[in-house]
């Protein structure tokens, strides 16, 4: 309640900038930062590895030690924001994810690059969670449908662009600018969180869960690391595997050990709540086919049919102008059809898309095609995130959040790993039919997701009731 103003004093002046603009502005500038790192360094790793005199192999420790870090920072996302505070843990982040950036600028080799990138992993593991909380916060649940065209900027839309724009700024600049970029956006979004965004009252964070760190931490980033090196070392070399069963090991005594926990690092009880459960496990299914699927196509361009990064860049490109479209169809349809209506038969459709891609020749078909995964898909994922919240309560919402990222995340690099042991399993790099069978996989995984997304509700959130 804003206390009765002083007689003759003068009520203080407006932020200019604050509340819920600023929270969307700091929140996208950041994400999408994020987002695109995640994929435009794919195009650049034989630059790298040439300009350092590397195989390309070892320039993969570029995007395995991003993937690793970001494995490493998720599980403590949600304490660290109920610690310290949202905007604290979300600003510093920030700002870190902003010097790494420009640390892997100035990498002087490629050892220096891949710890920079680290660290950039684990700034960014902490920045979706505590982003999307920020975000969740600010608006209520049935206002969430409008947050669309928000939420679909840097979650699909950067990795879309991702390799496209790897590919012009290597081909025309150097692979540099693929980190430069972040710097100036960075800085003014870190300037403009400082002034805009508002410090709120947080839940009691609890005792750190020791124990629970000292298992899930280690175990993700392991795991995160043989999937990430499998395809390209063999799954049966000494430090894949000794990294996955050990990775397994202690996830598996994590999870027991977070079960029983009273104050658990990630609550995975919230996955009992029908909504959530439901939404975090199809998070987990679509990003393994969609990151799978943007992974698959470029390469069946460039060692099935001859095209130059460049253009296998810019034929995933069209997923991105689905993509914004997308957010316009969940605007209007999520509240009229409710989240099952509208996610399930997507789900479907966009699977028969995915198994179409490997049989179309035509350039401008599988443009067509991309754009509508961007479309169908997109439409998928954003109902789902929006509808898997809803009946979240804030003071949980930070760990909720932690939990669903870490499993979207999981997603993305699992289905990496399968599509690039498949490929590699079955073929020489040369012919299509491996590239036909990884994406026939990413269909099945979208596919069945469908079994979850029946558990989603048939109605959307409303407006709470007046008092």
């Amino acid at each position: 309640m804003t206390p009765p103003a002083t007689p003759g004093a003068e009520a203080p002046a407006p932020p200019l900038f604050g509340g819920r603009p600023a929270v969307v502005v700091v929140y996208t500038a950041a994400m999408c930062m994020n987002g695109l790192d995640s994929t435009i360094v794919n195009p650049a790793l034989f630059s790298i590895a040439e300009d350092f005199g590397r195989p390309v192999s070892a320039a993969n420790a570029v995007e395995t030690a991003f993937l690793v870090g970001l494995a490493l920072g998720l599980p403590v996302a949600g304490w660290l924001g109920d610690r310290y505070g949202v905007k604290r843990v979300f600003l510093g982040a920030l700002a870190a994810f902003t010097l790494a950036s420009a640390l892997c600028a100035a990498a002087p080799g490629l050892g220096a690059l891949s710890a920079a990138r680290a660290v950039q992993g684990v700034a960014g593991g902490l920045l979706t969670p505590v982003g999307m909380t920020l975000l969740f916060r600010a608006f209520a649940p049935h206002e969430r449908a409008g947050l669309g065209r928000i939420l679909i900027v840097p979650t699909a839309l950067m990795p879309a662009l991702g390799p496209p724009l790897g590919g012009f700024l290597t081909e025309h600049l150097s692979w540099h600018w693929l980190f430069l970029v972040n710097v100036p956006i960075g800085v003014a979004a870190v300037l403009l969180g400082l002034v805009g965004l508002r410090d709120e009252q947080e839940p009691p964070a609890g005792r750190f869960d020791t124990t629970g760190f000292l298992l899930a931490t280690p175990g993700l980033g392991l795991l995160t690391y043989a999937l990430g090196f499998g395809p390209a070392h063999g799954w049966t070399s000494p430090g894949v595997a000794l990294g996955g069963l050990l990775g397994l090991a202690l996830l598996g005594a994590a999870v027991r050990h977070q079960l029983r926990a009273p104050e658990p690092l990630v609550d995975l009880r919230l996955l009992a709540d029908r909504t959530f459960g439901a939404a975090s496990w199809l998070a987990l299914l679509t990003s393994a086919g969609l990151m799978g699927a943007l992974f698959v196509l470029p390469l069946l361009y460039q060692a099935a049919r001859g095209a130059t990064a460049l253009d296998a860049g810019l034929s995933v490109f069209p997923e991105a102008i689905g993509l914004m479209a997308a957010s316009q169809v969940v605007d209007r349809l999520l509240p009229r059809l409710g989240p099952r209506r509208l996610a399930l038969p997507g789900l479907l459709l966009a699977a028969v898309v995915l198994a179409s891609l490997g049989f179309a020749e035509n350039p401008w078909a599988v443009r067509v095609l991309m754009f509508c995964v961007g479309l169908i898909l997109g439409t998928a994922v954003l109902t789902v995130q929006i509808a898997g919240f809803a009946d979240v309560p804030p003071p949980a919402m930070g760990r909720a959040m932690g939990l669903f990222t870490i499993l979207r995340t999981l997603g993305g690099a699992l289905g990496i790993a399968a599509t690039a042991a498949l490929i590699g399993a079955l073929g020489d790099g040369t012919g299509v039919g491996p590239y036909r069978l990884a994406l026939l996989l990413t269909a099945a995984l979208v596919a069945a997701g469908t079994l979850l997304a029946a558990r989603l509700p048939a109605e959307a959130p409303g407006p709470p009731p007046e008092e």
